[in-house]
Parts: structure tokens; sequence; C-alpha cells
């Protein structure tokens, strides 16, 4: 069993403190990074052991987090806070990289969204993440994960993996795949507005879940966005329709019975008027305009990309059984083609929420 006072000890003692280290523990429920908490007989602090596997160029990672939360503390906003090394580095380098942040006390995550309010407070906190960031140039920064929401290059993907199907797993999967092949023309309108200028390049949070928020433990409204290893350049549409697409689903991910599965223009709703309560001021009529594609861009992306792995056999997602991702896929594909039949609708909500805000 680890001792992970005197193991990570010496390594907390490293960077710029204050107080005596008193004990070093495993923290939350993190699945990237190896998360601890620093207590000193002063402060308590956040220590990670950061995954180079997943982001290798931890130079360009620190960098982006920098900035950005300079430039949000800049603006009076609460967010991370980098402590640095006793030598006055972003990071502490070695055979494994790891950095610390100060700890925002008095703070709660929720995994899940109990009830719509708090389904609206987190969008109303990634809507004032991205508007407090639309005046910081995103080409600044770098892509931790090239091309990570390049959906026509992820329908690439998926159609040489199919074209290969080195697991003969195509014929378990036809109707996902005519799904796909039917639908191969809706996917580009985000990464053609970004390369034609008419979709704005912008900071990008690209995980948005409730648990990357932290809410006050008293009033339960949202004080800083956290996680922000997978801060890119890109289209707040990606944002916006990947909360939707986790957040507006009434069953898990893996749900096997699909009659469960529904997109709940309720939650929706709450979510695009927290987000849009913040944003108002920044974003544009065609950003307004692809919210709702946004959220059946993203969800029928991530669906891509389970089956794909799933005809790859399964080599990058986690998986449970054999036919695990095959599973996701199918309850994406069924919230996108909900999305995708209630456009109309979805439009109209988003119309009367910024006519209103």
């Amino acid at each position: 069993m680890t001792d992970y006072t005197k193991t990570y000890k010496p390594v907390a003692e490293q960077f710029k403190i204050e107080g005596a280290v008193q004990s070093v523990a495993p923290y939350g429920e993190g699945h990237i990074n190896l998360t601890l908490l620093v207590t000193t007989d002063k402060k308590r602090y956040i220590l990670q052991k950061m995954n180079t596997r997943v982001f290798p160029d931890s130079d360009a990672l620190m960098k982006n987090i920098c900035a950005v939360t300079e430039y949000l503390k800049g603006c009076g906003a609460e967010t991370l806070d980098v402590i640095p090394t006793i030598t006055g580095e972003k990071y502490l380098r070695g055979e494994d990289n790891f950095r610390m942040y100060a700890f925002i006390e008095n703070t709660v995550t929720y995994q899940l969204a109990t009830d719509k309010d708090v389904f609206e407070e987190s969008g109303r906190a990634f809507g004032q993440f991205q508007n407090l960031l639309a005046s910081f140039d995103a080409s600044v920064l770098s892509e931790t994960i090239p091309q990570f929401h390049d959906t026509p290059k992820r329908y690439r993907d998926f159609c040489a993996a199919l074209e290969k199907d080195g697991f003969d797993r195509a014929k378990l999967c036809r109707p996902e795949t005519e799904f796909l092949l039917a639908h191969k023309d809706t996917l580009s309108k985000i990464a053609d507005g970004l390369k034609d200028g008419s979709v704005p390049l912008r900071v990008t949070h690209n995980d948005t879940k409730l648990n990357n928020i932290l809410m006050d433990a008293e009033t339960h409204k949202a004080r800083a966005v956290i996680d922000l290893d997978t801060v890119m350049p890109g289209s707040m549409l990606y944002d916006f329709g990947d909360s939707i697409r986790f957040g507006a689903s009434t069953a898990a991910e893996d749900e096997t019975d699909l009659s469960k599965v529904h997109f709940s223009l309720t939650l929706f709703e709450a979510y695009a008027r927290g987000y849009l309560s913040a944003v108002k001021d920044s974003i544009t009529e065609k950003e307004l305009a692809l919210l709702p594609y946004g959220a059946y861009l993203m969800t029928i992306e991530c669906g891509m990309r389970f089956l794909t792995d799933y005809l790859l056999g399964n080599v990058y997602f986690a998986t449970k059984y054999e036919e695990h991702n095959l599973v996701r896929c199918r309850t994406q594909f069924a919230l996108a083609k909900q999305m995708e039949e209630r456009f109309e609708e979805t439009g109209e909500i988003v119309r009367n929420i910024m006519h209103n805000v």
C-alpha cells in the first residue's frame, strides 16, 4: 500500500508552498492525472502527476493553462492558481512531471446534474468562461490533442477502420454504419466555418462536464472552471454541444435499452438559458443559429468515435466487455437522431431565450 505522504512529500516541497507539509493523500475522481491533496500547517494545495502519455508536450500544456488563467485573473475571475516550483518553473520536470495548484476552499463538485437548476448554473459557468475569454487570441494556444474536434477527419478515420475491418466486426454494426454513411454530409459545418472565418476561433475548454465546475459549498453557485488540460483553440459550439450531449440525455452513455434514451428539451432549455445569459454580448448570429447543430454534431462525433474504436478492436476507450463501444455508439446515434428531428424546436428555444436575456 502506497504511503502517499512519504512518497510525495519531497515532491511537494519542490514548490513554493506556505508552511510545512503535514500530509499527502489521493483526491477527487479524475482518471487522467494522479491528483493529490497536500496539506501544510498553513494551507492546502493540489499536486498532480501529469499524464504524459495522454498529453506528451508538458511545456505546451502548461503554457496554455498559465496564459488562460492569468488572463482570467486579469478579468477578476476566480480560477486555478498555478504554484511555481522553488526555481520559478511552471511545473516540476523529471522522470515524472508534476504541477501544483492552490486549493480552492469551500467548494464542491457535482458528478451529475441533480436538477435543471444545477444544469442551468453549469451552463452559466461555462458561458462565463467563454465570454471572459472572447477577446483572448486563441491562435496563440497549442493543440494539446491535435485535431480533437476535426469531425471530417474523425469521419475519414471511421471510413479507414470500416474498410480494413481488421476484427471482422463490420457485419455486426451495419445499422450504425449505414446511419453514419447516410449522415456524412452533415459533419463539416463548424470545421468549414472555422476555415472561412464565419465561425470565430475561440478558446474552448473541450471537457465541459459538470464535475469540472467548482460550486460554492453554501450558495451552490459556480465559482471556477477547472481541469484546463484540454483548453485549445476551437469553436464555442464544441463546448456547448458536448455539454448538451452528456447532460441533456435521460440515460447513461452505455445504456443497452434504447427506449430509455431520450433527448430532454427541458434540460436543453435550462442549459441554454444559463449559457446564453453569459455569452449574450459576445456570441455571433451564426454561432447562435448553430447551437442546436453543435449539440447534434458533438453527439454524432462521439458515437462515431465509439464505432471506430469498436471496429479497431477497442484500443482507445476503456471497455468492460467486447461490445461496450458499440453499445455506447448506439446511445449517441439515438440521441443525435432525436436532436436532428427537433432542430426546429431547439432553434426556437434558443431564439426565445436570446430575446429575453
